[in-house]
């Protein structure tokens, strides 16, 4: 067992040792939303599974800078057009009223699947002067060149003085095509094809544009996570983050920017999330084989058989390893809910218990084991799906002291302690899930009805009216409502 945090460095394609720059501190940028339309199911994972990191970082007793940008402008379509733009044309609205109609979108969705807010969330528009100041620097140090006026990082030269680009990516200068899509109206002004723009030179109809020494116009969509996180983390920071379809061309370009501008690195790790699938196969408008948040929660969608909290969704991408991929499908959301419901019911199971032991218990014993297991799993590279095995744990133990199958005298009162604190501290805190199933203001309500209906129940039952006792069991079983009939009385349960 060890308490060594371990991170998979793409960077270096291994396992390390996470050692920050400064002790007890952590800088963590990770790249944001282009909000130019509703967020996608997709980048709703990747934020999940870094607001887990964030969390579980944070849990450890690191103090956090975590930076999370918004693109508001720069990123440009496959025909050159900016998403932004395209946005504002289709709904006839300014551009930043698209901007901030997506933004409040982005934040409410983040707010529903309860992921914790970064520290510091800059726009890339706020930053345009230190886009064209990192320019200068780029060009002050031979790495880019001007072309009517559009500046374009050298990648030639740049791999040639530095041998560092494709060092995160794994590709070979040779290999390198235009795939960055922020230039592709204007090839011909390039000296090789994977050289990629830093500033843009604005056409009359573009509305979003600034002055700069070389044209009004705007940055490249690479330029502003380079500028942001090196104003607000320092020019080498601890971890940069981001979705495993944004390590080519847009982390290495960050490197290239970075390293070209100041000779340094950005990050010391660099972690990247894989991809959500749907019914095996990548998500795609085209094909319609896509869904979307809503679509998730309501159910309307070919795609699902019923709407699915968004505690059950967020517990279902959990119950997968960030670097691995995930298939949608109903069969897995119907199991992931299941075991998300059996899990908040153990919660509300703990409170329920009382300890009967003085010092240490064989379930002590237990409890501390699995608790030390769940820390090495977390430490293995945010091994969520592992931890989640040795929580389910915890639940049979828990449903074994409730149903009376393990005797509570083998219990201590600092073994209870013990379980609900790391029950707490992984389900909540780390995790960062909570009890949708009822909500908190229906809550009383509803457990003040059903313990009214299981003891019209009980009376049917001890006075054998058994139609009446019957119907209210068929009704239950429809609403999905489950008695259990214990020891100690009888609990229920929502299916």
């Amino acid at each position: 067992m060890s308490d060594t945090l371990k991170l998979y460095n793409s960077l270096k394609r291994e396992k390390e040792e996470f050692k920050p720059i400064t002790e007890g501190f952590i800088g963590m940028y990770v790249c944001g939303p282009t909000v130019y339309n509703d967020v996608h199911l997709g980048n709703c994972r990747t934020f999940m599974s870094f607001d887990m990191i964030y969390r579980y970082l944070l849990h450890q007793g690191y103090k956090i800078r975590y930076v999370r940008n918004i693109t508001d402008v720069g990123h440009l379509l496959d025909d050159g057009e900016d998403r932004i733009l395209k946005g504002a044309r289709l709904e006839q609205l300014e551009p930043m009223e698209v901007v901030q109609k997506y933004t409040n979108g982005f934040h409410d969705m983040m707010d529903v699947f309860n992921t914790l807010r970064p520290s510091i969330e800059p726009r890339a528009t706020q930053h345009i002067i230190e886009q064209i100041e990192m320019v200068e620097s780029i060009m002050k140090n031979g790495f880019a060149y001007e072309k009517n006026g559009s500046v374009y990082f050298d990648t030639l030269k740049f791999a040639k003085d530095t041998n560092k680009y494709g060092e995160l990516s794994g590709r070979v200068i040779e290999d390198l095509m235009s795939e960055s899509r922020d230039d592709l109206k204007n090839q011909s002004e390039k000296n090789h094809p994977s050289d990629f723009a830093i500033w843009i030179k604005a056409a009359p109809e573009h509305i979003m544009k600034w002055s700069s020494p070389w044209s009004v116009g705007f940055p490249g969509w690479h330029l502003e996570c380079s500028a942001m996180s090196t104003k607000y983390l320092g020019e080498t920071f601890d971890i940069h983050g981001g979705g495993n379809d944004l390590k080519f061309p847009h982390h290495e370009n960050e490197i290239a920017q970075n390293v070209g501008s100041c000779g340094c690195s950005p990050a010391n790790y660099w972690l990247h999330t894989n991809m959500l699938l749907m019914n095996g196969k990548k998500m795609s408008k085209s094909d319609g084989n896509t869904i979307s948040p809503e679509q998730l929660f309501t159910g309307d969608s070919p795609h699902v058989t019923k709407g699915y909290s968004p505690m059950a969704i967020k517990f279902f991408m959990l119950m997968a390893h960030y670097r691995s991929t995930i298939d949608l499908t109903d069969d897995a959301l119907q199991a992931g809910e299941k075991g998300y419901k059996k899990l908040m019911e153990a919660g509300r199971s703990i409170d329920q218990l009382a300890a009967s032991a003085e010092g240490e218990g064989s379930i002590d014993v237990q409890i501390s084991n699995l608790r030390q297991l769940a820390y090495d799993d977390m430490n293995d590279d945010f091994n969520t799906p592992k931890a989640l095995s040795r929580l389910f744990e915890m639940v049979s133990i828990i449903n074994g002291l409730k149903g009376g199958q393990l005797s509570l005298n083998d219990l201590s009162t600092s073994g209870l302690e013990m379980l609900k604190n790391t029950y707490h501290d992984f389900v909540h805190n780390i995790m960062g899930l909570k009890d949708d199933m009822v909500s908190n203001d229906q809550s009383e309500y509803m457990n003040g009805l059903m313990n009214l209906i299981i003891d019209i129940r009980k009376n049917a039952r001890e006075t054998k009216d058994w139609g009446t006792s019957d119907k209210i069991r068929d009704v239950l079983k429809e609403l999905e409502i489950q008695l259990k009939d214990g020891k100690d009385g009888t609990d229920w349960t929502i299916n």
